[in-house]
């Protein structure tokens, strides 16, 4: 008997245990609390019913009239833009603050996943708001969605900032190909220690206990009994990154553009396919921002020193300082 109420208190405990780790965090993110309150936009996309996340932030300080649109990259959502949101608030901005579908606590939808799609989402969700043109920031990710929106709409944007995006050079001439399902696979293997570990290893220079939090939001959700949908989406748009390139398409823009460039960046989407040779060959930031700001007409450089992937918040004081000064 007392064995088999011993058994019974450790099942219990394993059990209890095992559901609080899958309560970690529900793949909207219902769990994690947003600095200003979330709305939602309506879209309708392939007979489903969706939700678009966004952050519609007044100005704190006198208005300037002028209103800034932020894309957030593809392993983060609007959470991250914290600090940016606050500065940009002080200074007069309106400032609007998209998850893309896809992401963050938007709608986890298995759909056809295009920059084509999301930059007329983005555009409709601003008409929506009355809003007839912004300055559109881009990292990373969001780095190819703002380019993508700046071609579609360059009536809509006043100012393209890309800050470190990806999509600098198209990764279909030397990433090897994986299809949708064999990614889908690579990414049901993510855990919280291996979510670490990569942004230890690919976003910063130098790591700090704040960037915990970012951690615990991407592995948390991988105690979601709902992961494996997440883990689809992360690889619908993998493909969406790997198959829909921007690069080439550089010299087309033709409205005011900013780079903001962190220079110990080596991104690469799909780096982990890549043999050690061409890892150091390819996503040298110190490179691109260069070579990238020469095919866009009039576009100004700057560039951050012993920084990488996410300057805003590796170096917030510098990136706020050339960011203001430049917009």
């Amino acid at each position: 008997m007392k064995r088999l109420f011993l058994f019974a208190a450790i099942l219990f405990c394993c059990v209890n245990s095992f559901a609080q780790k899958s309560d970690t965090l529900s793949i909207t993110l219902e769990q994690v609390k947003y600095a200003y309150p979330v709305k939602y936009f309506p879209i309708q996309i392939e007979g489903q019913d969706l939700r678009m996340a966004y952050m519609d932030v007044a100005p704190t300080a006198k208005a300037n009239g002028r209103i800034a649109v932020l894309f957030h990259g593809k392993n983060f959502g609007g959470y991250y833009w914290t600090n940016v949101i606050k500065i940009l608030a002080e200074n007069g901005y309106r400032v609007i603050v998209p998850d893309q579908i896809g992401f963050g606590k938007s709608s986890k939808a298995f759909i056809h996943y295009s920059f084509h799609q999301m930059a007329r989402w983005n555009s409709q969700l601003l008409d929506s708001l009355k809003i007839n043109k912004s300055i559109i920031l881009g990292h990373s990710m969001g780095g190819m969605l703002a380019t993508r929106f700046a071609l579609l709409f360059p009536e809509k944007t006043e100012k393209l900032v890309l800050e470190n995006p990806i999509g600098l050079e198209d990764y279909r001439a030397f990433v090897p190909y994986v299809s949708t399902e064999q990614q889908y696979k690579t990414e049901l293997k993510t855990t919280a220690e291996s979510v670490k570990k990569y942004y230890q290893n690919s976003y910063f220079t130098t790591w700090k206990p704040e960037y915990d939090e970012l951690v615990e939001i991407a592995g948390g959700v991988t105690f979601s009994a709902d992961y494996p949908r997440w883990a689809k989406v992360a690889a619908l748009t993998f493909t969406m990154i790997y198959e829909q390139p921007v690069v080439h398409e550089f010299v087309n823009i033709k409205v005011p553009t900013l780079l903001l460039i962190g220079k110990e960046d080596k991104t690469i989407v799909g780096k982990g396919l890549l043999n050690a040779e061409d890892q150091k060959k390819y996503g040298q930031y110190k490179v691109l921002g260069k070579t990238t700001a020469a095919k866009i007409q009039g576009a100004k450089l700057i560039e951050f020193e012993g920084v990488g992937h996410i300057p805003h918040l590796e170096k917030p004081e510098d990136f706020f300082k050339a960011l203001l000064e430049n917009l």
